[in-house]
């Protein structure tokens, strides 16, 4: 059994009772044993307990866990098809919103703002506030539309104009005894413009996006999960557990990366749709191809409060990287 400090990683004496670089104690009770391989760990049915593949400390996962981050060293495990491995790409936003107040009062703006909630932040009552480094799977996708849709501005410009040039010429036809001839016209050349248009004001259209999807890796957020929500990715840094304060919970999660590439595809494509729909009309056809280019898990330090206001739940997720609003459940 070789031994490690757990605070810097460096190699000790078997005999060591504190770090020879950075003069932390040593806790023999709970050892750090190298792992014997950097692949998989392949976990019985049923274990409780698992080593980190980096630093070799025990890590004891609960029910349901697919994603965890090792206490010792910060380094993130995930359970696929082939048993625990260490996460690829693991990177962390910066904490800079850490005191409730500031937090508090961007919530009471954000729960006023507006007629209609005037007042909501004084006549409810807060219950829980917290603060945690969730983990979200950051799916990089692109994604590229293809839509067929109606040209309505030509067809309308074009409908208008021939219904008011055979509108005079039915009402010239009256005046000169023809009767119901000049209206009958009008109505059925109309009629043929109007059918002629609808065959060929139809045109495809491109649409292209790249984006960073964040997806919850906990299923008990899913309520939460960011809809068209995006950090400031430029903050990130690799994940150190040392830079997370003390007392900031860092979650586990039980969402794998598969099924958070499945989820990213899916609102991608839904995104896509709601942008054609935005930008044109009479959509007739309309197919999204999507592709994942990487994936990483992001911990983002997050402010979670919820609020009773007679009797209904208020629910506000900030981001405590940027103050922004990730979600919010009531308003």
């Amino acid at each position: 059994m070789t031994l490690y400090c757990h605070k810097c990683g460096t190699q000790l004496p078997d005999d060591a009772v504190f770090c020879i670089k950075c003069g932390t104690s040593v806790v023999t009770a709970q050892p750090k044993q190298v792992a014997a391989s950097t692949g998989p760990i392949l976990a019985p049915l049923g274990v409780s307990s698992l080593n980190c593949p980096h630093c070799g400390a025990p890590i004891s996962p609960k029910f349901g866990e697919m994603v965890i981050t090792c206490e010792y060293c910060g380094t993130g495990i995930t359970m696929g098809n082939e048993g625990w491995t260490g996460v690829r790409k693991q990177t962390m936003l910066p904490l800079k919103f850490t005191e409730k107040d500031p937090i508090l009062a961007e919530i009471h703006g954000l729960m006023d703002r507006g007629l209609l909630h005037r007042h909501l932040q004084e006549n409810s009552t807060l219950e829980e506030i917290n603060l945690s480094l969730i983990p979200y799977w950051l799916v990089s996708a692109s994604a590229k539309t293809s839509v067929v849709a109606s040209d309505m501005v030509v067809q309308a410009g074009q409908i208008a104009t021939t219904a008011a040039l055979f509108g005079a010429m039915g009402g010239l036809g009256g005046r000169r005894g023809g009767g119901f001839a000049g209206p009958l016209l009008a109505g059925a050349v109309l009629g043929s413009v109007m059918s002629s248009n609808q065959g060929n004001a139809r045109k495809g259209y491109e649409m292209g996006d790249n984006c960073n999807i964040p997806i919850v890796a906990l299923k008990a957020l899913t309520e939460y999960q960011p809809r068209n929500y995006q950090f400031k990715l430029d903050d990130r840094t690799f994940f150190d557990v040392s830079k997370v304060p003390k007392g900031v919970k860092i979650l586990n999660g039980d969402v794998g990366d598969e099924a958070a590439i499945y989820q990213a595809k899916a609102l991608v494509t839904q995104l896509q749709s709601d942008k054609a729909h935005a930008q044109y009309h009479m959509i007739q056809q309309l197919h999204t191809d999507v592709d994942v280019a990487d994936v990483e898990l992001l911990y983002a330090p997050t402010w979670f409060a919820r609020y009773d206001h007679k009797g209904n739940k208020i629910v506000l997720v900030i981001d405590a990287n940027s103050g922004g609003v990730i979600n919010s459940i009531g308003l």
